[in-house]
């Protein structure tokens, strides 16, 4: 087959859709597939690229990647991190995409048999449905988010409304969309970081726009993936709502990690001779309600608890983060993101690996990346999580589950683990469970299936 790839977020990039991708790929190309991806020049997280990004992947570069596959470089726009900004970069790629590739694939000899645009970011969600159109080539659309349910988070749209809200077929048009997603869109990490009211008069009065806008995004959206050939999820919850509101046939592809390059972690012999250590590895921001953290570890401390929180990586709330320890006297330590060689050294470090969501509703249909390399590692898991994501922590006995945000429950749970650190030992359910399930080589199989579904023979 020959595959085209639109994603906003690709090699030498790292985070959790540049590493899905990346194994994705490599596996696509090893069994003899041929992939064109269509990526801007790398500039994540910062939000633009340095001078050796720019140099060596500069706009228009066309390339051969790590594992054999073509990557045509797009335009970007630099962003400042505000959802504002990067759905203006997001547009920015789509649009050069959909201009270059039109240009590069104009003889129909050379055109793919099968387009996959993956979201976040949703405006490549439009190139691809122009493509396709426009080539007659079947598209997969893949939603790694609950998406658009976490954009559209507004007080009481339930199930009726939703369904009033579905746009006649035809109505979600790309022009109609591109006025109203820029708007609501742009998580530049890869997960959704729902709008946050304005304080105030300014909070009354966009309040009716902001919902709007909101439902209008989730109108298009819901629109795009039932119109599309298939959709490939990465949680098995998120398919079964995407089925209820109609959207036929969905497929679930879990994002996975590599076993061969993840190092199992061993028992610690002096834990009960020193302080808990919890180690936080990942994003840092609205999505995953860390402030609980922190909370919690200060609260301890001044127990005479003796613990000692580790968080590692980036995001919009690093550094209020670090300010609200450093306020309440947590033993916080907040850390720049890392490169990924450097994060077996952390688990070894750590006696308990944190993954935490909000409390949100659509959070219980998604299951965090990081999660399948955590268990893979044997570490115990201290999961602040709720829905598919808690039920695979306990099928995979990997650790203990709390509710989303619960301070009282983490302060709980850690006050035990302090007291009887045995319970922290190495779990080997969690990489049992991760080869099982959770495995590179079987997901670019059960991909590789989808995609022989959809393309004509």
């Amino acid at each position: 087959m020959r595959i085209l790839l639109l994603t906003h977020y690709y090699a030498p990039e790292f985070g959790a859709p540049q590493r899905r991708w990346s194994a994705l790929v490599s596996g696509f190309v090893a069994a003899g597939h041929r992939v064109t991806v269509a990526a801007p020049v790398p500039h994540y997280p910062a939000g633009r690229p340095d001078r050796r990004q720019r140099r060596r992947h500069p706009i228009g570069a066309v390339e051969r990647g790590l594992h054999g596959e073509t990557v045509l470089r797009t335009a970007y726009l630099p962003h400042l991190g505000d959802i504002g900004t990067r759905t203006a970069d997001h547009l920015v790629a789509a649009l050069d995409s959909l201009q270059r590739l039109r240009c590069r694939f104009r003889r129909p000899e050379h055109r793919p048999d099968v387009i996959i645009a993956t979201a976040p970011a949703i405006p490549t969600l439009l190139a691809g449905r122009a493509l396709s159109a426009l080539w007659d080539v079947p598209l997969v659309v893949e939603m790694r988010d609950a998406w658009p349910d976490l954009v559209s988070r507004i007080d009481g749209l339930g199930p009726q409304e939703e369904a009033a809200a579905a746009p006649p077929a035809g109505e979600a048009t790309p022009a109609a969309a591109a006025r109203t997603v820029g708007a609501a869109t742009g998580a530049a990490t890869g997960e959704a970081t729902p709008d946050e009211p304005a304080p105030g008069l300014r909070r009354r009065l966009l309040a009716p726009m902001v919902a709007h806008v909101k439902r209008s995004v989730h109108r298009h959206v819901t629109h795009w993936q039932t119109d599309a050939r298939a959709v490939v999820t990465t949680t098995g919850r998120f398919a079964e709502v995407l089925r209820e509101r109609g959207v036929d046939p969905v497929w679930v592809v879990r994002n996975g990690t590599d076993l061969r390059s993840v190092v199992p972690q061993h028992d610690h012999p002096d834990a009960a001779q020193r302080e808990l250590r919890c180690l936080y590895l990942g994003n840092m921001g609205r999505s995953q309600g860390l402030e609980t953290v922190v909370r919690a570890a200060a609260l301890l401390a001044a127990e005479g608890v003796a613990l000692q929180v580790r968080m590692v990586g980036h995001g919009v709330e690093a550094t209020e983060l670090a300010a609200l320890a450093e306020e309440l006297g947590a033993p916080v330590e907040v850390l720049p993101r890392i490169p990924h060689r450097e994060v077996t050294s952390q688990y070894a470090w750590a006696d308990t690996v944190i993954v935490s969501l909000r409390s949100w509703v659509p959070f219980t249909w998604t299951v965090p990346s990081k999660l399948y390399e955590v268990l893979a590692t044997g570490r115990h898991v201290t999961a602040l999580l709720a829905g598919e994501a808690a039920d695979v922590v306990r099928e995979a006995g990997a650790g203990d589950v709390l509710p989303p945000e619960d301070l009282e429950a983490l302060t709980a749970l850690w006050r035990e683990l302090a007291a009887e650190p045995s319970r922290t030992a190495v779990r080997p359910g969690g990489r049992d469970w991760a080869a099982a399930h959770a495995d590179d080589d079987e997901l670019t199989r059960r991909y590789l299936e989808i995609l022989a579904r959809v393309v004509p023979d």
